[in-house]
């Protein structure tokens, strides 16, 4: 990647497109936290995971969408920089005390597994970095992907070394039990079960998600400032073997990480270590099959870039929506839909929020989250 001199901000159509496709898969892969309550508590299972649907899911969905929204958060953060120009570092600074305190209210009132958080902190890590050149910061983030492989394949190795480090833990049946029936009670037991639960999954997701999203973090810098999608013409020709590559390792590797999940001690960590390769590989076969597909089909662009303009008033509004259907704020559907009908539920909720967001725009700029993130961003 070459750094570039950047022209005036615009608004690109084609990181809309590609973050509103971002938001449909992260719909998909949270759906399951609510649909099951029971899942969250660490002994439960979802009820899409088993059968086709969930082997779907997780070859095709599961982490693919958070490393693509990972990279835009890099990539719109070097737009950021021209537009902010020498305000860049205290605004930058509001912005992740925005995301913190929205993640934490989302935490604690709608979504546990939220990741805005995670994404604030990170972005503190990611404005002490801002001069690093393009080609230092693909380095970085590759070598922190290739330590967290190397760390995931040492611990497979270890529980080799210990059979009973690989057995798996019991289902505690009380303690689904007991979730389900917060989640789906009044809205008082449903905080309850938030306030309980929020704390230690917001550790997982950091632990978990923290380095690959920092290493997206930085691939997104990176092309961000070498003007990726600002210049098609630089990369249009490498579709075909980005394709090649994504689908046809990618794609396996992903199944194979599905299978994985099935298993017990050391193949799952051996999943994991795969997965991390794979998600890359998928995630971006991905992008570019959308990027053409939207420049050979502009409504695809169309229907896609609304939601992506307002991304941070979506994801909100997805876990609202969420919450209405599948707790004790709501219909409390939690635990019982079958597999279908939770992704039945799930195109319903995109496809009312992405109509709500082409209303919107009619006479909005922004998004009302997006609104108040920029009030305190700019202090106006």
């Amino acid at each position: 990647m070459t750094q570039t001199v950047a022209p005036p901000t615009r608004r690109i159509h084609e990181i809309d497109a590609v973050r509103g496709f971002a938001l449909a898969g992260i719909l998909l892969a949270n759906i399951g936290f609510f649909a099951d309550p029971g899942y969250a508590t660490g002994s439960g299972a979802m009820p899409i995971t088993e059968g086709p649907v969930a082997a779907l899911v997780s070859t095709l969905v599961l982490t693919k969408f958070y490393v693509i929204f990972s990279f835009l958060f890099g990539y719109s953060f070097t737009l950021q920089m021209r537009s902010w120009g020498d305000k860049v570092k205290g605004r930058m600074l509001r912005r992740c005390l925005g995301l913190f305190a929205l993640g934490v209210a989302q935490g604690f009132l709608l979504w546990i597994g939220d990741i805005l958080t995670l994404y604030a902190a990170l972005g503190l890590i990611l404005l002490a970095m801002r001069n690093v050149r393009p080609r230092t910061a693909v380095i970085t983030g590759s070598a922190i992907i290739g330590v967290l492989t190397v760390v995931w394949v040492a611990l497979a190795g270890l529980t080799l070394l210990d059979p009973a480090a690989g057995t798996a833990a019991a289902v505690d049946h009380a303690a689904v039990a007991r979730a389900e029936t917060l989640v789906t009670g009044s809205p008082l037991d449903f905080l309850t079960y938030q306030f309980e639960t929020y704390p230690t999954l917001a550790a997982f997701v950091w632990l978990g998600q923290g380095p690959m999203a920092m290493a997206l973090f930085l691939f997104g810098m990176a092309a961000g400032k070498s003007r990726l999608f600002e210049e098609r013409e630089r990369w249009a020709h490498l579709v075909p073997r980005v394709q090649l590559v994504g689908f046809g390792v990618g794609l396996p590797a992903a199944v194979f990480f599905t299978w994985s999940n099935t298993a017990s001690g050391s193949w799952q960590l051996v999943g994991l270590a795969v997965n991390d390769i794979a998600s890359l590989l998928l995630s971006a076969a991905y992008v570019v099959t959308l990027l053409q597909l939207v420049r050979r089909f502009p409504a695809v662009g169309a229907v896609l870039s609304n939601p992506g303009r307002v991304a941070a008033s979506n994801y909100i509004g997805q876990s609202v929506l969420m919450c209405l259907v599948f707790t004790g704020y709501g219909l409390a559907l939690g635990g019982k839909l079958a597999p279908v009908a939770v992704m039945g539920v799930a195109v319903l909720i995109y496809a009312v929020l992405a109509a709500l967001s082409a209303w919107w725009l009619r006479d909005h700029r922004y998004g009302p989250i997006e609104y108040a993130l920029r009030a305190l961003t700019n202090l106006r």
